[in-house]
């Protein structure tokens, strides 16, 4: 991808909870990578290393720590107007995890999805508003009679359907979509994930794809960056990544996938990750390496070697 295509460059990230206190946490510490218009960034990892924390630094929910978001060029977390607020507020969306707890329950659907119309002021009148909100209902699968329930008289897949709708309401560029599909059914979470890929094709939307489920977010990737207590310690394209894990967290990781067929299910080995065995007291991490194009690990000198001659 050409660096003129970069929609967000993500330079030293770090957020960290109770800064400077005995209870510290580091939940993103000095993460950088960049997003390309139009391309899946998968993000991935076991719960509580910082994935979320991630999403909602980028979009604002949380201050950075340190670090800039850049996105076309302009610093995110920098001083802004009120009006350039909306303007970034527009540009970038959320799709939360859990469909029911996003959704007020005292509001008509009509009323969650036009929320972000009437802010921005995207409708002339009432009749406008309505009319987008029922094409966006159909947009996600839904139909017009939806409009009016309320989120309690749906499924879980269909009210994270009306999530995808509300942020497709002010017709963003970038959207995080943070675990969309992990509290759904696994019959539920396929027809989700392909209507995500439907809507990127036709509206080219740029992703931030944040999951657990490492099948799945190959199946929607074009790169995937795994991270571990707060660092991102391999990114490399999606087919890359499975094909040639070099990472000993990323090798433990893709060792846990089931495998449908119950034979090889059997005899499939899984691999421990033991964070002391890169032996960092003798040999300190240089940082972010890029071993292969495109292909990033965190390492030491010594790992950066070995993980060179592998891919050679």
């Amino acid at each position: 991808m050409a660096q003129s295509n970069k929609l967000l460059e993500i330079k030293n990230l770090k957020q960290y909870f109770n800064e400077g206190k005995v209870n510290e946490v580091k939940a993103i510490d000095n993460i950088s990578f960049d997003i390309y218009k139009g391309e899946v960034m998968g993000l991935v990892g076991e719960s509580g290393c910082g994935k979320s924390t991630t999403g909602r630094t980028i979009i604002r929910l949380y201050d950075a720590t340190g670090g800039e978001v850049l996105y076309d060029g302009i610093n995110v977390h920098g001083k802004k107007s009120t009006k350039e607020l909306k303007q970034f507020n527009r540009k970038m969306q959320m799709i939360f995890q859990d469909p029911y707890a996003s959704l007020n329950p005292r509001l008509k659907i009509a009323d969650i999805i036009a929320e972000g119309i009437d802010i921005h002021g995207l409708a002339k009148s009432k009749q406008e508003r309505m009319e987008m909100v029922y094409e966006l209902l159909e947009t996600v699968g839904l139909n017009r009679e939806h409009a009016n329930r309320y989120p309690h008289e749906f499924s879980g897949g269909q009210r994270q359907r009306i999530g995808i709708a509300r942020a497709l309401a002010v017709q963003p560029e970038f959207i995080i979509a943070d675990e969309p599909i992990s509290a759904l059914d696994v019959s539920i979470q396929a027809q989700v994930v392909n209507l995500m890929k439907k809507l990127q094709k036709e509206k080219e939307l740029t992703y931030l794809f944040i999951a657990h489920d490492l099948s799945m977010v190959k199946y929607i990737s074009d790169r995937i960056g795994v991270m571990y207590f707060g660092k991102m310690v391999e990114l490399a394209p999606a087919d890359e990544l499975y094909r040639n894990p070099l990472h000993p967290y990323t090798q433990s990781l893709l060792s846990a996938i089931p495998a449908p067929d119950p034979i090889s299910e059997r005899s499939r080995r899984r691999k421990s990750y033991d964070p002391a065995s890169h032996n960092y007291d003798q040999n300190e991490p240089v940082g972010f390496r890029e071993v292969n194009p495109g292909h990033f690990v965190l390492c030491s000198e010594k790992e950066f070697q070995q993980y060179q001659a592998k891919v050679k």
